[in-house]
């Protein structure tokens, strides 16, 4: 079993709820969903290509996905994000923004990022003990070799590349999408996240994540509230 400290929206959420449409499973209920045809991609081209964050449920990584230090057990990270959660206020994201990122397609901020690259960092540092270390096939697969030198060491001492001033929020749609396929993507992508594209998000809870038996698919295993912004973030 793996586990994962991620941000996604409550589950009643209305992009929570077109992201599943979208991704084709809900992360909460693990259930999969009918996706509308989608113009100029045939279904087992989507699928494909939404295969990987399908998988991982709609989200964006702040712990990412670790097995459990010998001594602990989930319960004890469950608490600690009881704990964490609770002494924490909610964040206003300015803006969504949809980005491509190298070859995939996410949801990242615009604006100002600092008040949830803090939160990011504070996630990675307060679940660190209940981490095992990565093993020598965790960290191979992460290709040390291609990665920046403050990635590597990120890598080794956090079993992670993309932490700290690495880390760049995003929240997934796409795997891999081809060169040629990427204008159509994009097209798509604005029409379907319109209503949440150059508008503002409250990040007001924290989930743990469960990977069962890996690679099994991401489930909600339980999600922890943030207290209230003093000034609610209009959620569209």
């Amino acid at each position: 079993m793996r586990l994962a400290v991620f941000f996604t929206p409550p589950r009643d959420h209305p992009l929570s709820i077109a992201a599943a449409d979208w991704l084709g499973r809900d992360a909460f209920t693990g259930e999969s969903r009918e996706r509308a045809p989608v113009a100029g991609f045939e279904t087992a081209e989507i699928d494909a290509l939404t295969a990987d964050p399908r998988r991982y449920g709609f989200h964006a990584t702040l712990k990412p996905p670790f097995r459990i230090a010998e001594g602990h057990m989930a319960d004890d990270v469950r608490e600690a994000l009881a704990g964490f959660c609770a002494g924490r206020p909610a964040i206003r994201i300015p803006a969504l923004e949809l980005t491509a990122l190298g070859s995939f397609f996410a949801l990242t901020i615009g604006g100002e990022t600092g008040e949830v690259d803090a939160l990011a960092a504070d996630v990675v540092r307060a679940f660190e003990p209940f981490r095992a270390p990565a093993s020598e096939a965790e960290i191979a697969r992460r290709r040390p070799d291609a990665l920046s030198e403050s990635q590597r060491a990120n890598l080794a001492d956090w079993g992670y590349p993309y932490v700290f001033s690495d880390f760049q929020f995003h929240m997934t749609l796409t795997g891999r999408v081809p060169p040629e396929r990427r204008a159509a993507m994009a097209t798509v992508l604005r029409q379907r996240f319109a209503s949440f594209i150059d508008q503002p998000l409250a990040i007001d809870a924290l989930s743990l994540f469960r990977e069962p038996s890996p690679p099994s698919d991401f489930v909600v295993d339980c999600q922890q509230a943030l207290p209230p912004l003093a000034h609610s973030v209009e959620q569209v």
